[in-house]
């Protein structure tokens, strides 16, 4: 079977064309024959299609599309898309500059070292190289000199220059290479690198990467965006749409003439929802695959399977599936304590473990900052003290919350809510105690103490977590803030994520060890634990 597998050239998820892809319509046959002809490159069947796709030509001549993100698996050809590129705009545009990035020198030089090295080793390209056109210092720079004559006749000298960035800033571009997306992790970079096209019309800029992680808020942002304006193909408005927040929609875009969406999205990944081993479905997310007779060191589905075997599921999830994780590399816990305490939800019920029956169950309310959404956590302890977190409920808005909890009532001992002037959750409280809902205040410098308290039970896995890819997302990136008497707590404001699911969590942990008492004993219903894992 593994022969006859090979990597789709189309991307499971992408931005159609407008209309009919032509030599007239679309730059990118020029540039395949450029590749083919003047490179002698061998191009993967996806290469090609991308190329012609992402290249589309409105009438007057300018890209279709000024920014392109191409989101792949990792060591299926984007370097070689990225030297092409490079190579086209100096030799045939003679742009006069293109600018390669990434999240650092090395990987940004990699392509610029592989496009000087081809140029150098050509007879035809040589020649436009003078005898300073390649400086390896920073930054570096590879330039080529065309010969031209003026509107007078005259001769005159015309530079075409590739330069490599650690953060894109410099002179206008008419091509930005930005390479490993997914490392953005500020929107600080991304405004000085794109802000460089602005006086360029007819410039593009192209972005590659595999899946982002939590951290990822740049790329995490372009795909939402591109899933919102493809229809939400994979059904993730509800995931999705919370990334965006309140941009999502701006209404007075709507009503303009040349308001069409002008980013190309090209998505290899594996569809939501299967299993990581899924022949088809790494087919998906790798389009090099098995193409040996194109490219005999390319990647095999042997490969591919035994990466997915010895890797943790959130690196095969990004590396080789391409699928967007919810678990970051940082976060304020232990490192690698979140995902090893976390529930595996793919084995039978029984081997969960679950509150004793007589534990009794804590839930904690929380709110967004901007009061968009609102989370429920639930927490009980095993008859060993292993205290088990899932997320019960979070929807938008918070009018919902009261009647949710009355209906609930006989499901929990508590409610933990976090007071304080600065807890946007502080303004439901009154309403809350009028019900006569029992509620146990989480303030002052008990709430540091559950941060630690958190931390303490994930260094020893003294507990254990339900999937939530809101939670999850916060526990894996979050940044943490000292506070002036000891202790620390999550930093709303320079975190990348949301940390309120986070929050929620935190406090119903907390709430286990501060019970009032009560004679009321509750369980943990098993019938709603699949629902709350989802």
């Amino acid at each position: 079977m593994a022969t006859e597998l090979l990597g789709c050239t189309e991307p499971r998820v992408y931005t159609p064309e407008k209309r009919e892809l032509t030599r007239k319509t679309s730059l990118g046959f020029a540039v395949i024959e450029f590749a083919e002809t003047c490179l002698h490159m061998k191009l993967f069947p996806w290469q090609k299609w991308l190329l012609i796709h992402a290249l589309e030509l409105n009438p007057d001549g300018t890209y279709r599309f000024r920014t392109v993100v191409v989101e792949i698996a990792r060591q299926n050809g984007k370097t070689t898309i990225q030297i092409i590129l490079a190579l086209f705009h100096m030799y045939v545009l003679r742009s006069p500059l293109v600018i390669g990035t990434a999240q650092d020198l090395d990987n940004a030089g990699k392509a610029w070292g592989k496009a000087v090295m081809l140029a150098q080793n050509d007879a035809e390209l040589g020649e436009l190289i003078p005898d300073d056109g390649v400086y390896m210092g920073h930054p570096q720079t590879f330039t080529i000199v065309h010969q031209e004559q003026d509107d007078d006749g005259r001769d005159v000298e015309r530079t075409a220059q590739y330069q490599t960035t650690a953060d894109g800033r410099g002179a206008s571009a008419d091509l930005i290479l930005l390479d490993e997306l997914r490392t953005h992790k500020t929107w600080d970079d991304w405004a000085a690198i794109t802000n460089t096209m602005n006086a360029r019309p007819k410039a593009q800029c192209w972005c590659f990467s595999n899946a982002p992680d939590a951290t990822g808020v740049v790329l995490r942002y372009l795909r939402a965006l591109a899933h919102q304006e493809l229809g939400w193909p994979d059904d993730d408005q509800d995931t999705q749409g919370v990334i965006l927040g309140e941009i999502a929609a701006l209404p007075e875009f709507e009503d303009m003439p040349e308001a069409e969406f002008d980013i190309g999205f090209y998505e290899w990944s594996m569809a939501p929802g299967l299993p990581r081993n899924h022949p088809e479905g790494l087919m998906q997310a790798n389009p090099a695959c098995n193409h040996t007779s194109i490219v005999e060191n390319t990647i095999t589905y042997r490969t591919l399977i035994s990466g997915v075997r010895l890797s943790p599921a959130h690196v095969v999830e990004a590396e080789i599936c391409c699928r967007e994780t919810t678990m970051g590399v940082g976060g304020p816990f232990p490192e690698g304590s979140w995902g090893s305490t976390l529930i595996d939800v793919s084995k039978p019920e029984g081997e969960w473990p679950a509150p004793a029956a007589k534990s009794k169950i804590v839930v904690c309310v929380e709110v967004s900052t901007r009061r968009e959404h609102t989370y429920i956590a639930r927490a009980g302890l095993t008859k060993d003290g292993l205290a088990v977190l899932g997320m019960q409920e979070d929807r938008p808005g918070t009018d919902w919350v009261k009647q949710y909890l009355l209906d609930e009532r006989k499901t929990f001992a508590t409610i933990v809510v976090r007071t304080g002037a600065a807890s946007p959750v502080q303004a439901l409280l009154k309403e809350l105690q009028d019900a006569r809902l029992p509620i146990l205040e989480w303030k002052g410098n008990e709430i540091p103490a559950a941060h630690g308290q958190m931390f303490d039970r994930l260094r020893d896995s003294r507990i254990a977590h339900l999937p939530h890819a809101g939670m999850d997302n916060a526990a894996t990136s979050a940044v943490e803030r000292n506070m002036p008497g000891g202790g620390w707590v999550l930093d709303h404001n320079k975190s990348p994520t949301d940390v309120a699911p986070l929050l929620a969590g935190l406090g119903a942990v907390w709430g286990l060890a501060h019970l009032p008492p009560t004679p009321r004993i509750h369980g943990w219903d098993p019938d709603k634990i699949k629902e709350w894992a989802k």
